[in-house]
């Protein structure tokens, strides 16, 4: 999920981007900003660095794997064939 940290940053550039023009409503627009940013990046499926650097180094050792059993496989495959006697 989202870092307050980087939720206040992200909320900060966002309300300092608006119109210095409404500054009579700045205070209720900041609060519906606020809400609105949290309610939709709620709905997101977010995973944090950490965590998608971990799937990725799982990700990257079955890949391996299956590279090293496609390898295994294809020379028992050959190591067959060439027992097996030619069908004419």
């Amino acid at each position: 999920m989202l870092d307050p940290k980087q939720f206040d940053d992200l909320f900060q550039r966002l309300s300092s981007a608006m119109p210095k023009g409404l500054q009579v409503l700045q205070e209720d627009i900041n609060r519906n900003l606020r809400a609105s940013l949290e309610s939709g990046l709620s709905r997101l499926d977010l995973v944090t660095r950490e965590e998608f650097d971990v799937q990725s180094a799982v990700l990257a050792r079955t890949r391996e794997k299956l590279i090293a059993l496609e390898t295994q496989v294809k020379t028992l495959e050959q190591a067959l064939a060439v027992g097996r006697p030619q069908a004419d």
